[in-house]
């Protein structure tokens, strides 16, 4: 049997064993595993071993559950909810004010967590129902939670850019820096969006009554209270990792304990919050190390395989296409596996085949990182099995239906489209952090 052959049936059989309902890192190592044993007798049984011990050594991956913590500390003892009063306050008398605040909670739960799932959950949970009481058109504003929640997995500290890093052996630090200013333009894009909907259909986003407005001075300059933690705590993560004080393991932890001292601070560290997060965390940052592991093995044999070669041998040789063609050939295969797998599947089954083609054909792996991110963003959103419907379904009230989710999306989507061409005509967005700020690890 020739090795293309192997390959193919190998991630078909991987996919089939997804369909079934197992889980992701069953799928991958399974598959990873029994083949290794088929073409390599004995010894193919230690690939999982060597991945393993690969897991281990790679340092950076100690920001994982620093960073779940930190961002789920931030969720369980109420900060999240103290900032969505203040963007309530100062943005309500605006036609979509509330949509807008929703945005702008969403990019600082982005900034403190690196996880869409904690935004999708605070969103539903704390600005959901308020937009609902408030008027606001439950199409408009479901699709408002689920793209703003999508910034998790771009915005720094996205933990998909630190999966993508150690597959593609690029430093996490730049990746992070690179994610920055492509978050901030999707938040925009979304920003203007909302603003140019509202100011032309008004019953869709309906400003707060005057006498909610008409709070004293004093009192609004006293909810912006709320967003001194918050700032704080991202200033002595990112600020000192910017800036070369701390290293990326040492900003995670930074963050870590800055939230816990938050939560301290306002007097919520209960041991009910404690537990609740320490649960939480434990879930995911196990969930991810087992995903890395099975891909790991399952990676080595399709290297082994030779199967990145003779993927550039069909897209250069036998298909004749251009480095760009290739490009967007990738991120169109991403947005059809989104609709049925997540971003860090996707990175762990696809990425590790697409990385070294994409580096031979001269574009800059950082800046692929970003593309991929909003790639997945964009798939994460895209019906009919796109990772945040379901998310949306499950936490939305009964009023907001499968079909409202759907539909609520699609603006959304066109506007990430819209972000996504930009980033991609102009590589510069992404790259003049990174190749211009100094930073450690």
């Amino acid at each position: 049997m020739s090795y293309e052959m192997i390959a193919f049936m190998m991630f078909s059989s991987m996919m089939m064993t997804m369909l079934t309902g197992q889980r992701v890192f069953a799928a991958i190592g399974v598959v990873g595993v029994v083949a290794a044993a088929f073409l390599w007798g004995n010894g193919g049984f230690e690939m999982a071993f060597a991945a393993s011990m690969k897991l281990m050594k790679w340092y950076p991956l100690l920001t994982l559950p620093l960073f779940i913590f930190m961002g789920y500390m931030l969720s369980e003892s109420g900060i999240a909810e103290d900032l969505y009063k203040m963007f309530h306050v100062w943005m309500g008398g605006l036609p979509g004010g509330l949509a807008l605040g929703t945005i702008g909670l969403m990019v600082i739960i982005s900034a403190m967590n690196g996880l869409s799932v904690a935004g999708m959950a605070i969103g539903a949970t704390i600005a959901l129902p308020e937009l609902l009481r408030r008027g606001y058109d439950k199409t408009m504003v479901s699709g408002v939670i689920q793209a703003g929640s999508s910034l998790g997995i771009l915005v720094p500290p996205s933990v998909v850019l630190v999966l993508y890093g150690m597959i593609a052996r690029q430093p996490v630090g730049q990746l992070w820096l690179a994610g920055v200013f492509p978050g901030l333009l999707l938040a925009l894009l979304f920003s203007l969006y909302v603003i140019i909907r509202c100011k032309i259909q008004p019953h869709l986003g309906p400003a707060l009554p005057k006498q909610e407005r008409d709070i004293p001075l004093a009192e609004k300059l006293k909810l912006l209270r709320a967003g001194i933690l918050p700032f704080m705590i991202f200033f002595l993560m990112m600020g000192l990792f910017v800036m070369g004080v701390t290293s990326l393991v040492e900003s995670s932890a930074v963050g870590a304990i800055s939230a816990l001292a938050a939560a301290w601070v306002k007097g919520r560290l209960t041991w009910s919050v404690f537990d609740r997060t320490i649960e939480q965390t434990l879930g995911i940052s196990c969930m991810f190390m087992w995903i890395i592991l099975a891909a790991l093995c399952f990676g080595a044999v399709f290297d082994g395989l030779g199967a990145v070669k003779a993927i550039e041998h069909l897209f250069l040789e036998k298909w004749g296409l251009g480095p760009w063609e290739v490009l967007i050939l990738m991120q169109i295969s991403y947005l059809i596996m989104g609709t049925f797998l997540d971003d860090t599947a996707m990175l762990v089954i696809v990425a590790p085949l697409y990385i070294p083609l994409v580096g031979s054909l001269g574009f800059d792996l950082i800046w692929y990182g970003v593309l991929y991110t909003i790639t997945c963003q964009i798939a994460y959103m895209t019906p009919p099995f796109g990772y945040n419907l379901f998310l949306m379904r499950a936490m939305a009230p009964p009023e907001i239906t499968l079909m409202d989710i759907y539909k609520s999306v699609f603006p959304f989507v066109a506007v990430m489209i819209v972000g996504l061409a930009i980033v991609t005509a102009f590589p510069e967005i992404a790259l003049w952090l990174p190749q211009n700020v100094y930073v450690r690890g």
